[in-house]
């Protein structure tokens, strides 16, 4: 079956918690199209000035984290479960914002602009695929959502911003659409929210934003597993495995990473810790996701074809 969600009273919030209600409950192989916001909460495009003068929806609040629509519960989920969430479409709307310095922050303190910012205001062409800024600078669009998850398992309000083995803020540039991110479940049902698109983003995110860009179209198709256990976000893209980790450190989210990375080549050669471990000396990449929220995100890259 086929749902909407659009951006509303009902249906945006600004943070994770299992004590929210589900705005939608839907059965496994269930598919949901959303329309989303930025991450900004805004009315429209950058109008110019200070970035924080930007027209916001009504249903914006100060102590607001990312503009999330949701949550959606799956009927039959369970904590300990795996979710899979197969991303289907990712179409991005007609504008887009990259802020850069002008706050404290341990990235702007080492890029010496924690007094100075810029905001790059993009106008976005799906048919070409291509944003332009204001200054004739051209890049080319991968679009994708930088929250797709759900929250932990203890009550009360939790930030958007950090993000966690049951997903939320990965900023992953690799979950286009095509691609299939796993998840452990938390809480039963899940309920499972979605934000924070970008329409373009570099390894890192290295300025603290994207192309923040509201989505005129998220397409989710969502299915509950028993058969693939993970402890984190692992990922199938069009050519390759990806596995996430999370930490206080690149250090820590890159063992993390690579921890998943060891246990996914268990199951798919059918071989030892330590075999696992010397086919990936050989055969997979490290990478970071980003480094800019709070919690930093390295991720582990199989190439299909890298082990035969």
């Amino acid at each position: 079956m086929r749902h909407s969600l659009i951006p509303g009273d009902d249906t945006l919030h600004g943070h994770f918690s299992p004590d929210f209600a589900p705005v939608l409950t839907i059965d496994p192989g269930d598919t949901v199209t959303y329309r989303t916001l930025d991450c900004w909460w805004s009315a429209g495009p950058y109008p110019g000035g200070r970035n924080r003068d930007r027209p916001r929806v009504p249903q914006y609040r100060p102590d607001h984290g990312h503009a999330l629509v949701g949550p959606v519960a799956v009927r039959g989920a369970r904590a300990g479960q795996t979710l899979e969430v197969r991303i289907d479409a990712v179409i991005p709307g007609a504008w887009g914002t990259t802020v850069a310095g002008g706050w404290p922050s341990g990235f702007n303190e080492r890029y010496g602009v924690e007094q100075e910012g810029v905001v790059h205001a993009w106008e976005l062409d799906v048919a070409t695929m291509t944003g332009r800024n204001q200054h004739g600078h051209t890049v080319a669009l991968r679009p994708f959502m930088g929250v797709l998850g759900m929250p932990p398992a203890e009550p009360g309000r939790h930030s958007t911003v950090p993000p966690r083995p049951c997903g939320g803020n990965l900023d992953c540039k690799e979950l286009t659409a095509g691609s299939t991110l796993l998840l452990p479940i938390p809480v039963d049902g899940g309920l499972f929210s979605v934000g924070d698109g970008h329409a373009a983003q570099g390894d890192g995110e290295i300025g603290g934003t994207a192309i923040e860009c509201p989505m005129d179209e998220v397409t989710l198709t969502f299915t509950v597993r028993d058969d693939f256990p993970v402890t984190g976000p692992v990922a199938r893209t069009a050519d390759a495995w990806l596995t996430m980790g999370v930490g206080a450190t690149l250090d820590d989210a890159t063992y993390a990473a690579l921890s998943s990375m060891l246990t996914l080549l268990q199951r798919l050669y059918g071989v030892s810790r330590p075999d696992a471990v010397a086919l990936a000396s050989v055969a997979v990449d490290v990478r970071v996701t980003q480094i800019v929220n709070q919690i930093v995100g390295a991720h582990a890259v199989l190439r299909d074809g890298a082990v035969a």
